[in-house]
């Protein structure tokens, strides 16, 4: 007889905990869910009061058995599955598998595994709450509900094999939405004036003051007029305004904070965070990582304070404790932190170190004192004109906070340095030493990325720290969001430069429109969105989406009957659904471009059966149409004429190489060269399929063979020895092998490459 058993989700969190507890507990792992609705139909007793119908997947038959066998030989059991909704749901069916009494059955929690935080949970069992198991049962039953009635509507009107969600279409909205405004976004141009001033100083140093005008100049005729003025013009300090201030420390980590700044800090995706993060947790390193509390515990507070004067002297300390302001804040009742605030870094890897130091100085600094900084501002009067300059600057004179951690930006300028403005006096003369009208042109809104888009849907009450990771992950594995990076276009612009009263014009060429990391929505995603937007327009209207979500806190709180709230969605949105699946038109977001300029055939672009193509000449005439399918870059929206045209190019035969046919084409994979039935790739950047030449074709061919020639050290026919990534190992089958230590790949026979993979068999049988 086990004297008490111990459940929890994750089998690393088992085993950080069992070293917490004594000899009389017992800690196994119900590797997270045991059990969800059935996927015999729907699972769902619509007829009975949504009743769910919950089954026990083929993978966690083992485990349940497993479960139900210690459970039998144990005197207490105690549930300690994750604090928030989803882990009350996870303890509420580990319950009725197990046959447990919900009056008796043990329910502990905690936000973070430390000796402490267990032993106070062992010391304060409650009972499952209902009202949190019955709110993630709402959720879950309704995303069923929403999902098996509007997919089979989507294939039938759309393409098959298409899905929505109440929080991933909402998703695809926003994106659909910035896609077009940045589509619709006119770019316009106008010339930015800068200035160096020299200072004559009384020590004989020559400061220099840099400073903007106040006014743009629409065009270079204007801009050179302004020079001209400045030319001659005679300037004078008008006015010093010196401002002190402060800046704050931003409060510890929410999910979606630390989502947002791991994003722009390391390069993390969203996922990425939230996998690390639950590590760092199950190793009782942090605290628990879904959250949007930014409440620290006093305890956290207090060794927070002691860690901060020990380390930088009292006067950096001002202990906070923070408001959460995102809507229906939920969860978790801390922040995320450090577990144990005395230990800057940790064990771990590479990745698991880099996150914590973030989540340990986003702490620290929380509960540092305010950054003490000093802003100038300085204007300086021209006598010839009304434009004034403008020179700002920014002193810190106490760093504060700031020593140990600054909160990045979605934007970044690439302006960090802060400026220190040289002593002046009101009224000083200047001479310039250079004046320069540079040609800027304004940015369309910036497209979403993963950390971004994840802020929006805070701000908006959209979704909670459960949520936001799978939504995105969602988006991008169905197909209709894809996260790219983009080279960008060249684009000329024009400078003016004033030197010594002379004007010099020259061009310099930037790169416009540069992507990284970035979610673009496809075309498949554009038009579900229309399709949602037109026949369901509640699923994807953002108020509506976050009283959803308002409504199952309040089921949560018990103030509200989730069968009632399913009954008010549910009774109008399946008539929605009855009604869109009589009307007969399709969505295929069809576009015609024109005629074709040699035949005066019709050129269109649709959505086909596999993804979006081009297509020239009706199906009703004579002549089969034809068809071209559209780059990864391209949108049904977005395709000119000539664009559509321009695919039917290829492929295209470049001429004959030692009796073969070269072709030039573009596949799944990117450009390519097809020769001999083999395929070498055209290189990213550097060919265009479009007006790559034979020669170059030839040359790509010979580097590919060369390098296969390298790659290969003994073939054998049915085997080979080849050099990897990280040394040589042998192929069989398609199946790889590693070679023992310490052979030589160059002197293996094929006797010997047989031994090596009959005993690797035996190695992987009997293990």
């Amino acid at each position: 007889m086990i004297e008490n058993l111990v459940i929890v989700e994750s089998p690393a969190k088992a085993k950080t905990i069992e070293k917490f507890l004594g000899k009389d507990f017992r800690v196994v792992s119900s590797f997270g869910h045991i059990r969800d609705l059935s996927k015999k139909g729907m699972g769902i007793d619509v007829e009975n009061n949504f009743t769910p119908d919950y089954e026990i997947p083929k993978e966690k038959a083992k485990v349940v058995s497993e479960l139900r066998k210690a459970a039998s030989g144990s005197k207490n059991i105690w549930i300690a599955s994750d604090e928030d909704r989803e882990g009350e749901a996870i303890a509420w069916h580990l319950a009725s598998v197990l046959s447990l009494d919900l009056a008796t059955t043990k329910r502990i929690v905690f936000h973070e595994i430390t000796k402490e935080a267990i032993t106070n949970a062992i010391e304060t069992p409650r009972l499952i709450d209902m009202n949190l198991v019955n709110s993630q049962q709402a959720r879950r039953i309704l995303d069923r509900l929403v999902g098996f009635e509007i997919s089979p509507v989507l294939w039938k009107k759309v393409q098959p094999s298409l899905s929505a969600g109440r929080v991933q279409s909402v998703a695809v909205r926003l994106l659909v939405e910035r896609e077009r405004e940045i589509i619709s976004f006119e770019s316009e141009s106008a010339f930015r004036v800068t200035a160096v001033f020299r200072i004559d100083t009384a020590s004989g140093d020559n400061a220099v003051l840099r400073a903007e005008a106040s006014k743009r100049f629409p065009d270079e005729k204007e801009a050179s007029e302004f020079l001209e003025l400045c030319t001659g013009s005679k300037y004078t300090i008008a006015n010093i305004a010196i401002k002190p201030g402060t800046r704050s420390p931003a409060p510890p980590f929410t999910t979606s904070t630390l989502q947002q700044e791991a994003f722009r800090k390391l390069g993390f995706s969203v996922a990425q965070t939230m996998a690390v993060a639950q590590k760092l947790y199950e190793a009782g390193k942090i605290t628990y990582m879904r959250t949007d509390s930014t409440n620290l515990s006093k305890l956290a507070l207090v060794k927070s304070r002691e860690m901060i004067v020990s380390e930088y002297g009292e006067k950096y300390s001002k202990t906070r404790q923070f408001k959460t302001k995102s809507k229906g804040a939920q969860e978790a009742h801390e922040a995320i932190r450090p577990a144990y605030l005395d230990q800057p870094e940790t064990s771990g890897s590479q990745n698991e170190k880099r996150l914590y130091e973030l989540i340990w100085k986003r702490t620290v600094a929380s509960q540092m004192s305010d950054a003490i900084i000093e802003k100038t501002s300085i204007s300086i009067d021209m006598n010839n004109s009304p434009v004034t300059f403008q020179a700002n600057g920014e002193v810190i004179k106490f760093d504060g906070f700031l020593r140990v951690y600054a909160e990045s930006s979605d934007q970044e300028t690439g302006d960090d340095e802060r400026y220190v403005i040289p002593p002046v006096v009101k009224g000083m003369p200047l001479t310039y030493e250079n004046i320069t009208a540079t040609q800027k042109f304004t940015t369309p809104p910036p497209r979403y990325t993963e950390a971004s888009l994840v802020k929006k849907l805070e701000e908006l009450g959209i979704g909670r720290p459960s949520t936001y990771a799978p939504t995105i992950s969602t988006i991008q594995n169905r197909g209709y969001v894809s996260r790219e990076d983009r080279p960008g276009e060249k684009r000329q612009i024009t400078i003016i430069t004033l030197l010594n009263g002379k004007q010099a014009v020259s061009t310099k060429t930037e790169i416009a429109g540069k992507e990284k990391s970035k979610l673009f929505p496809q075309d498949i995603g554009m038009i579900v969105n229309d399709f949602l937007l037109e026949n369901f327009s509640e699923i994807v209207d953002y108020h509506f989406t976050a009283e959803i979500e308002e409504q199952f806190d309040e089921i949560a709180l018990g103030n509200l009957k989730w069968t009632g709230m399913i009954d008010k969605f549910y009774s109008p949105f399946h008539k929605t659904v009855t009604n869109t699946l009589e009307k007969k038109e399709r969505k295929t977001g069809v576009r015609v471009l024109g005629k074709h300029p040699d035949t005066g055939e019709s050129v269109t672009v649709r959505m086909g059966r596999f993804g979006p193509v081009a297509q020239i000449g009706d199906s009703g005439n004579d002549e089969k149409p034809r068809f071209a399918s559209l780059s990864k870059s391209q949108l049904l929206e977005t395709i000119t004429l000539d664009e559509a045209l321009n695919l039917f190019r290829l492929p295209r035969s470049l001429g004959e190489y030692e009796g073969d046919d070269t072709v030039v084409g573009i596949g799944k994979f990117g450009p390519y060269i097809r020769y001999k039935s083999k395929f070498f790739s055209l290189k990213k950047g550097v060919d265009d399929p479009y007006t790559v030449t034979f020669d170059r074709a030839v040359e790509v061919i010979l580097e590919k063979n060369e390098s296969d020639k390298k790659k290969v050290i003994k073939d054998f026919g049915d085997m080979m020895v080849l050099n990897g990534r990280y040394g040589p190992y042998l192929v069989k089958d398609k199946l790889n092998y590693r070679l023992p230590k310490g052979t030589d790949a160059e002197k293996l026979t094929k006797d010997d490459c047989s031994t090596i993979i009959e005993n690797s068999d035996k190695t992987k049988k009997s293990s």
